[in-house]
């Protein structure tokens, strides 16, 4: 066995133990600045820091969240009082993860299409980051729809670089959560998505066994099969669900220990109500634990109540527990759309 085997096969069924999901905060300073500036809240590493320490010291939040994902200003943030992020995200029961990816950028020769950059050091920076305190990791590819795209290029570059970051965070006793996105942006049809998702989910899986990723020590995070956004028909939440794990059931192997669906745009009542559908209707017919690995879609409602003002910081976290308890009933299938009015006035 190799030197990580028996950690990493334990802390990949951690992330995706029964009821719990995972929360990303790993969004980049730029993304979160975006989200400041659109609430007036001083874009400042104070406030950042504010901010991560308001979401990683919520009372009791290990009950439905196993894992978070970190940003590396975050992982090596301490709080007001002068305690590591990562240590009191340990302390309160929850594994620390890390994004490794340095962000989408454009692919030359395929206009519209990204590629993502970050692989070049990366062995000495999964190092660190384990030293640090990280047992797993994330790395996000996109891949757009449109007529024409997404082409062979973007799939096959992209589910390379998964492929290989993968296999590095393996060797160095990171989890690797392998994300790729398929953007819910543009017009196209619930059948144009899942057509989209199907190739990239072929593409990436060839590639994780050309790279001698080993299944069993790794967590897939991919989006649903979603009408585009402004598609004039919206599919239903039962269809989503359907086609969604129709596609999964073709191309994920079972060896895979679970599944962690990124939010990617939807409303945080949509997406928990997608995720619950697959549960109810579906789960027995699922070989992998699935369940969340949220960013915004829990985030929202604590940064909106927040509002950079400190005195709301208990609120704050008020919505973010129950945001996060909504999504762990959904994923055991146990949600319904009346604890939405439920969570509102408690």
């Amino acid at each position: 066995m190799g030197t990580y085997d028996r950690e990493l096969i334990a802390t990949a069924r951690a992330m995706v133990a029964p009821g719990k999901g995972l929360l990303a905060m790993d969004e980049s300073n730029g993304t979160c600045a975006k989200r400041f500036e659109k609430l007036g809240i001083p874009v400042t590493i104070e406030r950042r820091r504010t901010y991560r320490e308001l979401i990683i010291g919520t009372p009791n939040l290990a009950d439905y969240i196993s894992g978070a994902i970190l940003y590396d200003e975050t992982i090596r943030q301490s709080s007001q009082a002068g305690v590591p992020l990562v240590k009191m995200l340990e302390a309160a029961g929850m594994i620390p993860g890390i994004k490794l990816d340095l962000g989408a950028k454009d692919l030359p020769g395929c206009p519209g299409e990204k590629v993502t950059e970050g692989l070049d050091g990366l062995r000495e920076r999964i190092a660190e980051y384990y030293q640090m305190g990280a047992r797993f990791a994330k790395w996000r590819a996109v891949i757009a729809i449109d007529a024409s795209i997404p082409s062979d290029t973007c799939l096959i570059v992209n589910a390379h670089a998964l492929a290989r970051y993968a296999a590095l965070c393996q060797e160095g006793g990171l989890v690797p959560i392998v994300e790729p996105e398929v953007l819910i942006d543009g017009d196209h049809s619930i059948e144009r998505c899942y057509e989209v998702t199907d190739r990239t989910l072929q593409v990436v899986f060839a590639q994780l066994r050309l790279n001698r990723v080993e299944l069993d020590k790794m967590i897939l995070k991919p989006s649903m099969v979603l009408s585009g956004e402004s598609c004039s028909e919206q599919a239903s939440v039962d269809l989503v669900a359907q086609m969604t794990v129709r596609c999964l059931r073709d191309n994920v192997p079972t060896s895979v220990p679970g599944i962690a669906f990124l939010s990617g745009g939807q409303s945080n009542e949509r997406a928990t109500a997608h995720l619950n559908a697959i549960h109810t209707q579906y789960g027995s017919e699922c070989p992998w634990a699935v369940t969340f690995s949220y960013a915004r879609a829990i985030q929202q409602p604590a940064l909106d109540h927040w509002h950079g003002d400190d005195a709301n910081i208990p609120e704050a976290q008020r919505r973010l527990y129950q945001r996060a308890k909504l999504n762990a009933a959904a994923s055991m299938g146990q949600y319904m759309p009346e604890m939405e009015r439920e969570m509102s006035m408690v």
